[in-house]
């Protein structure tokens, strides 16, 4: 019988298990506080555990964990960028940011993406999997043992689509700011979606108090299904209407990720049309110089004209951001998380190396 995945399961369902164990209550909150809080990979390291406790928990369930394959630091912002490899030998890459309000992580969701943005590194190669709860705790878990500073802030704008592995998705937001774990709070995870619009729906049920960021990058039908595949099967019209039921049920504001690329979507047309879908739900516009990779034409828009486009967003009442990109050096920065530094390191290792 296949053990089961006991990072995956909430509190709840843990509580369920050695009740039926028939084992005092307490011992769900000390085993779920070593797991999530204090990040114990292994149950015999849990020496406040009866050793026959210890053995049975080892025969009928599993922690996940990612192991680092390698390990960059950008030398230009301090910026880390980590590869993990799962249990299975999948790798995925997670960063670490330092910023003055605390330490964010971007994290995948997948093991690639079948979503196909033109832009992106990361969709190259295609889908291989879903990540699991677990497998997307553990980057965090892994990245606050091996630097010893907490994790404040999470982005879920790894490598990967969330809205297209939901289900883990939300169960991985609930165990993250579950008070007996790393307790972050929901408002100090963002979650980026391409538009998937009936999982931008379903998320406004959940009325989770986190940050929506919606890969925008287009204000046209026309230009996005160039840049977007997803643009394809949701039109921006329908879009939006998913935007404004997120809106109405959530009262919560949702970011509007806009990469510029030059003489493509930096126009003054595209600015006016930006400024009328992002009044429409006062949302938070984050302009992104586009991060160029070796395999596409596109290019970024420079300096001037980027400080232009926001200033118009800006005289029109929007409030806009430049992203600050960080890690570019190593190809950390949005867009370049990619598959070849996984398909290195997995040559790598078939050599001995």
């Amino acid at each position: 019988m296949a053990k089961k995945d006991i990072n995956s399961m909430y509190f709840d369902e843990l509580a369920k298990d050695i009740e039926e164990l028939k084992l005092p209550k307490f011992r769900t909150k000390q085993i779920f506080s070593r797991l999530h809080g204090k990040l114990c990979f292994d149950f015999h390291e849990m020496t406040e555990l009866p050793e026959a406790l210890r053995e049975k928990l080892s025969e009928e369930y599993e922690i996940k964990f990612a192991r680092l394959e390698n390990r960059q630091i950008s030398k230009l912002d301090g910026t880390e960028k980590f590869l993990f490899a799962m249990e299975d030998d999948s790798l995925v890459e997670s960063v670490l940011m330092k910023y003055k309000h605390g330490n964010s992580v971007c994290i995948s969701s997948q093991v690639g993406c079948r979503m196909g943005c033109k832009f992106c590194a990361s969709t190259l190669d295609g889908l291989t999997r879903n990540l699991t709860a677990s497998e997307m705790l553990s980057q965090i878990y892994a990245i606050q043992k091996l630097t010893g500073e907490r994790v404040s802030n999470i982005v879920v704008m790894g490598t990967g689509e969330p809205m297209d592995n939901y289900d883990n998705l939300i169960r991985f937001i609930k165990l993250i700011s579950d008070e007996n774990g790393l307790n972050i709070s929901k408002r100090n995870i963002t979650v980026s979606t391409c538009g998937i619009v009936p999982g931008i729906r379903a998320f406004a049920e959940e009325k989770l108090p986190v940050t929506l960021a919606l890969s925008l990058h287009s204000v046209t039908d026309e230009k996005r299904r160039t840049l977007m595949p997803i643009a394809n099967k949701y039109s921006i019209a329908e879009l939006m209407d998913a935007v404004d039921y997120y809106f109405k049920v959530t009262g919560r504001r949702i970011t509007f990720e806009y990469s510029l690329v030059r003489d493509v979507n930096d126009t003054d047309e595209d600015a006016q049309g930006l400024i009328r879908l992002a009044g429409r739900v006062k949302a938070h516009v984050n302009l992104i110089p586009i991060n160029p990779i070796k395999e596409r034409e596109y290019r970024e828009t420079a300096g001037p004209r980027v400080l232009a486009f926001k200033n118009k967003l800006e005289k029109s009442g929007i409030n806009v951001t430049i992203r600050r990109e960080m890690g570019r050096d190593i190809d950390g920065a949005c867009g370049q998380l990619r598959k070849r530094t996984m398909d290195e390191n997995k040559q790598r290792r078939g050599q001995g190396d």
